[in-house]
């Protein structure tokens, strides 16, 4: 099973490829219409409502958090989460992208943007270099032009850009020790293989496709036959494959997380094994990702809780095996 790309032929081109090619913003300004400018404080409370809304899972792990990096996080989570909408919900998703990309390169952030009034004050806190904030940026964009991926090593750049690099984002808050940036790189991975899995069906509508072409025809799919929700005992052998490649990397995600500082690891811990009960509740739905949207309940996860202590524990104490 793959753990990274080992191919270097890829089709997929830097970072500053995808980012040059937005279109033209002719002006920009961070200057605000409002009577009254928004206070940081206001700007952070604006991202926790994001990441409530938009994230049950996240909003729950990052409640694990000491009030200062559970600021930053629920902030770098909004910055994700409006990046990635202007593509997905917005009726001209280039020029929008592009005009949020040419807001967030303001030498002083817009007076009428929480979220980047929050972003840019959490990364000057926590020295959050801006190459990974682009890389993030490259893998939204791609996403303007690209809808389907041929091999995994090509899918792999794709999932590291716009959820390793979150995790290598995490970590620079959270606090680390040397070596923890393999693991965060393999964590992201397995958690946008998971969004993929979960969001078929959804992906399919929009006309997307993520999972790799090479591995629908192993299986004796088609293009046609996602876009067309086809559940069958092909699919299913898909799915399970899939699912072990992202159960693998999460197994091998794992002993990183006691890299991390120790007032971070339950929250990253839980984030982690929560987005993998996705994967369990997939096969619960028998591999229904077109008509059915595989989550966990609140309870669900809250009882979760005590059982993913335990494994942290045991994790601390040198148990690295994740069963």
């Amino acid at each position: 099973m793959m753990d990274s790309p080992k191919d270097t032929r890829l089709s997929i081109y830097p970072a500053h490829y995808y980012l040059s090619a937005l279109p033209q913003v002719v002006h920009v300004t961070s200057r605000s219409s409002r009577s009254e400018p928004l206070s940081v404080a206001g700007a952070y409370a604006t991202c926790r409502a994001i990441t409530r809304e938009h994230s049950k899972s996240f909003f729950l792990a990052s409640r694990l958090l000491p009030p200062a990096k559970r600021l930053a996080m629920e902030a770098l989570y909004a910055f994700c989460r409006t990046s990635d909408d202007t593509v997905d919900i917005s009726d001209n998703a280039g020029p929008a992208l592009a005009h949020w990309v040419a807001q967030i390169n303001l030498a002083v952030p817009p007076a009428d943007q929480p979220v980047l009034l929050a972003w840019n004050d959490t990364c000057e806190r926590y020295q959050l270099p801006c190459e990974l904030a682009n890389e993030l940026l490259a893998g939204v964009a791609m996403d303007l032009s690209i809808q389907r991926y041929e091999t995994f090593a090509e899918l792999w750049v794709y999932c590291y850009r716009v959820a390793s690099v979150v995790g290598l984002l995490s970590m620079r808050i959270i606090g680390h020790q040397p070596g923890a940036e393999a693991y965060a790189i393999r964590l992201g991975i397995a958690l946008q293989l998971t969004n993929i899995l979960r969001d078929i069906g959804e992906d399919a509508r929009r006309g997307r496709i993520y999972l790799p072409q090479e591995d629908l025809r192993r299986f004796g799919l088609s293009a046609a036959d996602i876009l067309n929700g086809v559940h069958d005992d092909r699919f299913r052998a898909l799915m399970t494959y899939e699912i072990e490649r992202a159960e693998h990397l999460y197994r091998a995600s794992w002993p990183g997380v006691v890299l991390l500082h120790q007032d971070g690891q339950m929250a990253v811990a839980t984030a982690a094994l929560l987005y993998r009960g996705i994967l369990q509740k997939i096969v619960d739905n028998d591999f229904d990702v077109f008509t059915r949207r595989a989550h966990l309940s609140t309870a669900e996860k809250l009882l979760l809780l005590p059982q993913i202590y335990r494994r942290l524990q045991r994790l601390r104490e040198g148990t690295t095996a994740l069963v």
